[in-house]
C-alpha cells in the first residue's frame, strides 16, 4: 500500500476547477493529493471517439474517397467544398514550349497560385515528356475553391483530390 500526500497549490486547484468543473469546479472545496502507489493508466481516447485506426491511416487514399481530375487547355474547379484536402498528382507536358500548368486557390475574385510548374524549362533541357509531381494539403474556406489550369493542349494537370478533414478539422 502506498503513502498518500496532500498538495496545497492554488494554481493546480484552479486548473482542475477549470478543466473538470464536475470534480469541484462549481465552488465546492477539495484537496489535491498524490500517492506513491503505482496506478496504471490506459488511454482509450481512440476507442471512445469511435476509431481504432491510427490518424495517418485514416487519411489513406481509396477507391471510394478520391476524386480524379484531368485538366488540359482550360481552367477547371477541382475542389469547391470547405475543409482540408490532399491534392496528389503531376503536371505533364510533351511540348518543350509554352506550358503553364498551375493549381490555385480562389475566392471568386482573386486567385493565388499555390503550385506552378515550368515543365517547358524542364523539357528544353532533357527533351521528351516531362512530369512534375505534387502532393500537398490545402485548406478550403467558405467561398473559396481550388482550380487547376493548363494553357495548352500539350500540357495537363492530372491527379486526385481527397478530403481528409471537414472545416473544423474533424477527420473524414
Amino acid at each position: 500500500m502506498g503513502s498518500e500526500y496532500f498538495i496545497n497549490s492554488q494554481e493546480l486547484e484552479d486548473k482542475v476547477r477549470n478543466l473538470l468543473p464536475s470534480q469541484g469546479g462549481a465552488g465546492a472545496g477539495f484537496d489535491l493529493s498524490a500517492s506513491t502507489q503505482i496506478i496504471p493508466i490506459i488511454d482509450l481516447t481512440e476507442s471512445a471517439e469511435g476509431s481504432n485506426v491510427r490518424q495517418d491511416l485514416q487519411t489513406a487514399l481509396s477507391f471510394d474517397n478520391v476524386t480524379p481530375f484531368l485538366v488540359t487547355n482550360t481552367t477547371s474547379t477541382i475542389v469547391s467544398t470547405t475543409g482540408y484536402f490532399r491534392l496528389f498528382g503531376n503536371c505533364t507536358a510533351g511540348s518543350p514550349t509554352g506550358n503553364q500548368l498551375s493549381i490555385s486557390i480562389t475566392d471568386g475574385t482573386t486567385s493565388k497560385i499555390i503550385f506552378n510548374s515550368n515543365v517547358s524549362g524542364f523539357l528544353t533541357n532533357v527533351g521528351g515528356t516531362g512530369f512534375i509531381p505534387f502532393d500537398f494539403i490545402v485548406f478550403v474556406g467558405a467561398g473559396d475553391s481550388i482550380t487547376a489550369s493548363s494553357n495548352t493542349t500539350g500540357g495537363s494537370v492530372v491527379g486526385i483530390t481527397r478530403q481528409i478533414a471537414d472545416i473544423d478539422g474533424n477527420l473524414v
